[in-house]
């Protein structure tokens, strides 16, 4: 997703003189080219996520469309307290980008994982929260940012990510994409997990179901409409998440509890303890019983 990414936000720096990119000493063999073509508008801060997003909030205030990038959790739990009183409370046009969220720095441990972040950045004020499923919307993504007002954060896979869109889907922040049509339930994924939320599909229509299935890029503005009609046309809802409580699971929850309607529901998503296994992304998502076959199981427990 990273260089789906950066090809996007060269495409729009050519046409927008106002954007810039900050990075915090890392990004390497996929920032390059932004920083060779416009190294007026390219700062490496060096090691120093709050002077990252200090420097953002500045920028923004004198006109820039500003795109800050690390890694995993460090562009947002380092920061808080910038991104908080600096960036939200302004509503300045700062863009925080994260790439590696989730489990995708696997072996690295607990400390250079992104579990969090959906949680905390969709509480703080005026703050817009995206996570692309594949490559395809990632690109999609940072288009729509760039002309989106305010702050924003873009929860990104690492690298290597399989395209599950054959075509470029219409895309707009705040709503969801239909990846499948179906009424027997529906599966909400959100960021990496489209891949296995489709798998699990596939895996579920070959026993005869009727599958629907949503890719929810934006969580928030939620696309409150797809949550409400899934529940009201399918009756059985089960999110898919590389995130622990607070994310897309809470998100959907939340409009549930609203709805005079009666819905099955369940959440698949991390476990609030962290994982004491080593090893890959998806070494670690086994770990915590996420899977496409595990997903289908719930499902057919659902029914």
């Amino acid at each position: 997703m990273r260089t789906a990414f950066i090809g996007a936000l060269l495409r729009l720096a050519e046409r927008d003189s106002r954007i810039w990119l900050l990075c915090g000493d890392l990004g390497y063999s996929v920032l390059e080219p932004f920083a060779s073509r416009f190294s007026d508008r390219f700062v490496n801060v060096g090691v120093a996520e709050q002077n990252l997003t200090g420097v953002a909030a500045g920028l923004a205030l004198c006109d820039k469309i500003v795109f800050t990038y690390s890694i995993a959790n460090f562009p947002v739990m380092r920061c808080l307290e910038q991104i908080r009183n600096d960036v939200c409370y302004h509503g300045l046009n700062v863009k925080i980008v994260a790439v590696g969220g989730g489990l995708a720095y696997g072996a690295q441990g607990y400390t250079h994982h992104g579990v969090e972040d959906l949680a905390v950045t969709r509480v703080l004020p005026n703050m817009s929260v995206l996570a692309p499923g594949d490559p395809v919307e990632a690109a999609l993504a940072t288009t729509a940012l760039a002309s989106w007002q305010g702050p924003c954060y873009l929860r990104l896979g690492k690298e290597g990510e399989p395209i599950v869109h054959d075509v470029a889907p219409a895309f707009a922040i705040g709503k969801a994409i239909t990846m499948r049509v179906g009424g027997a339930l529906t599966l909400i994924s959100t960021g990496g997990t489209l891949e296995l939320t489709m798998s699990a599909s596939a895996m579920l229509a070959a026993t005869g179901l009727s599958v629907r299935v949503l890719s929810m890029p934006t969580l928030r503005p939620l696309d409150r409409e797809a949550v409400v009609c899934a529940a009201r046309e399918t009756g059985k809802i089960i999110t898919v998440e590389e995130h622990g409580v607070g994310g897309l699971g809470s998100a959907v929850a939340e409009v549930l509890a609203e709805l005079d309607v009666p819905v099955r529901f369940r959440p698949v998503r991390l476990q609030a303890t962290p994982s004491t296994v080593a090893g890959s992304q998806k070494t670690l998502l086994l770990a915590h019983g996420i899977s496409a076959q595990s997903v289908s199981q719930i499902a057919l427990a659902l029914l």
